[in-house]
């Protein structure tokens, strides 16, 4: 595959962010994009200069999804529609031998985890996890000195996730313009973003849970203003991570810690200033070590076009991974398996929540004993 018909589903802020990154690189062709809102075609949006119809004159404008696929002649589809809504599309592009680059929560159910599964395995296209926060330079240089064994083994684990999310303003207006899934999404299913990164230093899957909510605070709040899970393997490698659905400090957003048998490596943000440090029994100098704090994939810091893209660079590597994997005929950069591990744990957390605290057992689709009920 020498240059690539790609289609993209949903555009929000987020899928008209993606289109034009994906323009940027020379093996791609915008070929078509759906949305069911034609507006989003013709109109200009908050942080867009132009419209979508001026940015690609040469693409093609669906609001059926259904007629996108089969006449679009795309090889691959960039799924951003809301984050409750992914799997039915993924779904639909792999019956019909279409790649696919899906935003994460991967799935909204065990039900669409078990279909997307099964979709999956009878595709001949491949389905890549869009999960942004594993390009981060944390999670580079987790991997890296998980891999060289300065930390040893990573026991116990801490993730948090708390988005400034006041109502009203610009920012909240232009995220939720089309649509209100992060208005109505319950905070710990978004555990995506911080599940991903420290599993890649985890080689099983987590499989117990237990998780509290704070229940709204406030009138206006129509969810947990904050939830807490603890989530651990078999072996008993823990990981405790809390999510927000209202927060009234700016601070923010994500943040980790990372216990190991051999050393520690965290990353602390606050908006405007990102600290990585680390120490390691394996060195003669144990104190805490600062590295560059920004999001900056490593390998792309001398990208010119990576350096403005969107969430510090990790966009465009999650693209250019995804592109060259499609080019060179390789796996996934992120596997379905990968992105439903991350995402899974969120649906047995809510669950646990409702039960009180409820420690619950977790499967997969790939479990001998899986189950589409929550035990």
């Amino acid at each position: 595959m020498e240059k690539i018909r790609i289609g993209v589903v949903g555009l929000g802020h987020r899928g008209r962010e993606m289109a034009k990154l994906s323009g940027v690189f020379g093996c791609v062709e915008v070929a078509a994009m759906c949305d069911i809102r034609p507006h989003n075609f013709y109109e200009t949006q908050w942080l867009s200069d132009k419209p979508m119809a001026e940015y690609f004159p040469e693409a093609t404008f669906y609001e059926s999804y259904d007629e996108m696929l089969d006449k679009a002649g795309l090889d691959a589809v960039i799924v951003e529609t809301g984050a409750d809504i992914h799997a039915d599309f993924c779904i639909k592009a792999l019956e019909r031998n279409i790649n696919v680059l899906t935003d994460i929560p991967v799935v909204a159910s065990l039900k669409e985890a078990e279909n997307l599964w099964k979709a999956a395995q009878k595709s001949t296209a491949m389905i890549s996890v869009g999960s942004n926060p594993n390009y981060r330079k944390f999670t580079y240089l987790l991997k890296e000195f998980h891999e060289k064994g300065l930390l040893g083994k990573a026991y116990c684990m801490e993730a948090e996730y708390i988005h400034w999310s006041m109502p009203g303003g610009a920012h909240s207006i232009h995220l939720n313009e089309n649509g209100n899934w992060r208005k109505l999404l319950i905070p710990i299913r978004y555990c995506t973003h911080s599940l991903g990164p420290l599993l890649t230093v985890v080689d099983e899957d987590l499989r117990y849970c237990s998780c509290f909510g704070t229940g709204p605070q406030a009138p206006e709040s129509t969810k947990d203003d904050m939830m807490c899970a603890q989530f651990k393997t078999e072996s008993g490698v823990v990981i405790r991570l809390m999510r927000n659905g209202r927060c009234r400090a700016r601070i923010g957003c994500h943040g980790y810690r990372v216990f190991g048998t051999e050393g520690y490596m965290e990353r602390v943000e606050h908006f405007g200033k990102t600290l990585i440090r680390y120490n390691s029994m394996k060195e003669l100098d144990t104190n805490l070590k600062e590295i560059d704090g920004t999001d900056m994939p490593p390998e792309y810091e001398n990208d010119p076009v990576a350096k403005t893209s969107g969430h510090g660079g990790m966009d465009y590597a999650m693209l250019d991974k995804f592109f060259k994997a499609l080019i060179n005929g390789t796996p996934a950069p992120i596997s379905l398996r990968e992105g439903l591990a991350m995402t899974i744990p969120g649906i047995y957390a809510e669950e646990s929540a409702k039960r009180n605290g409820e420690v619950i057992r977790m499967v997969y689709p790939w479990d001998d004993d899986w189950s589409t009920e929550i035990k």
